[in-house]
C-alpha cells in the first residue's frame, strides 16, 4: 500500500484512470461505485497526509521539538524525525 502523500496522490491517479477507461456498455456505474468509494477515500487519505506534512512543518516553524512532535503523533522522537525532517529541507 502506498505510504507517502506523492504515492497515494498517484496511486489515485492510476486507479481513476483505470475506472474512467472501463467501457461503460459492459460495465455498469452500480458495477464500479464501491470501487470509486475506495478511490474517493484514497483521495482523503492523501490530503489528511498532506494536513498532517503541513501541521508538522509549522510545528516546527514555532520551535516545537521532535520529541514534543513525536508526544502528538503518538510515535518515539526518532520515527517521527525520520519520517517528516526532510519536509523541513524543503
Amino acid at each position: 500500500m502506498p505510504r507517502t502523500r506523492e504515492q497515494l496522490e498517484q496511486a489515485t491517479v492510476e486507479a481513476e484512470a483505470w475506472l474512467d477507461q472501463l467501457d461503460p456498455d459492459t460495465t455498469s456505474a452500480e458495477e464500479i461505485s464501491d470501487l470509486r468509494a475506495v478511490t474517493a477515500a484514497m483521495n482523503k487519505i492523501a490530503a489528511a497526509q498532506a494536513d498532517l506534512e503541513a501541521a508538522v512543518l509549522a510545528a516546527r516553524a514555532n520551535g516545537r521539538s521532535w520529541g514534543v512532535i513525536a508526544i502528538a503523533l503518538g510515535t518515539s522522537r526518532q520515527a517521527a524525525r525520520q519520517r517528516y525532517e526532510q519536509l523541513t529541507a524543503r
